[in-house]
């Protein structure tokens, strides 16, 4: 299976009055067309920044991004990709304009990339988008503060989808919706993608939903990842303490106590001009001396699984 995006060495930095901030360190993957990659961590570890710079809504510091094996880091006419990468923004009301309609908010990027070549074209094609993510066509002429979270977020990828993108980050799309929205949201983008062959870069901070939706899940630590591997894998071969902790943190609809909280001790490291060592390692129960001196990075220690820790080495667990 081909690659569709690969990113190497990909860093992202803001300065600051302290210092740079080092938003995304280092971030190496890559995703297969038609698949999904889960992107999970706490709030602030730098997930949505590391999507916002794939897609070239910000400029990266270092590194490379490659889309279709064309380097694409240093575009700077960025319309170019625009119509092979779009988003999904979390709180979808707050990236509308409010003035306009709903089928103005959907037909905006057709009208700016002149994809139809008349008024009754796009007024087609918007009723086609509508009809397609399960909005009523009689809501063309509403507007975004009319309309509840659910029919919002629908709107939001009927503008990611107006263009016909390969490829699509989707920033905690259904964080701020009702469970039952939340599965009705979800189910849509997994038919739209078995229908046109989608590839999704799904940022989250739920690992219920991640495992529902991801092939591969990564997770994200201070701008580092910390771990990769198959969804699967991920849940049933947990390595990195980090993940862990995070697994250990997902709600079970039951009364009975079931697993042990592993509750998280000690100050989050700054990620402002950040020392050599684990980041992690001021809040690991295994932490060493090596953990604080020394960097770890990325390795595979088995086929597919990688892992950023002194302490996991081949075909082991830490218990």
């Amino acid at each position: 299976m081909s690659k569709l995006l690969e990113v190497r060495v990909l860093k992202k930095y803001f300065e600051t009055k302290r210092g740079l901030l080092h938003a995304v360190d280092g971030v190496n993957f890559a995703i297969d067309e038609g698949k999904t990659l889960g992107v999970v961590g706490e709030s602030g570890c730098g997930k949505s920044t590391l999507g916002r710079v794939v897609i070239r809504l910000l400029d990266s510091t270092d590194g490379a991004i490659l889309f279709q094996s064309k380097d694409i880091t240093n575009v700077k006419d960025k319309r170019t990709i625009r119509r092979e990468m779009q988003i999904i923004f979390q709180d979808p009301f707050s990236s509308f304009n409010p003035r306009m309609s709903i089928s103005e908010i959907i037909g905006e990027p057709l009208t700016i990339h002149k994809m139809c070549k008349n008024k009754v074209e796009l007024k087609d094609r918007v009723s086609e988008l509508m009809d397609t993510v399960g909005l009523a066509l009689r809501l063309a002429n509403s507007y975004p503060h009319e309309l509840d979270g659910g029919r919002r977020q629908r709107i939001g990828i009927a503008r990611a989808l107006a263009l016909d993108p390969k490829f699509i980050v989707c920033d905690e799309p259904v964080s701020a919706l009702d469970v039952s929205i939340q599965a009705q949201i979800l189910n849509l983008m997994q038919d739209l993608q078995e229908q046109r062959n989608f590839t999704y870069m799904f940022i989250t901070h739920d690992l219920s939903v991640v495992k529902h939706i991801s092939d591969e899940i990564m997770v994200m630590y201070l701008g580092m990842i910390v771990e990769k591997c198959e969804s699967n894998e991920l849940f049933e071969h947990t390595l990195h303490p980090y993940t862990k902790a995070l697994l250990s943190a997902i709600p079970e609809p039951t009364i009975k106590k079931t697993k042990q909280r592993l509750l998280l001790q000690g100050e989050i490291t700054s990620p402002i001009n950040p020392k050599p060592g684990c980041r992690f390692a001021a809040r690991c129960n295994y932490a060493c001396d090596k953990c604080s001196q020394v960097t770890p990075t990325l390795e595979e220690v088995s086929p597919g699984h990688f892992v950023a820790c002194h302490l996991v080495q081949p075909c082991t667990i830490i218990a």
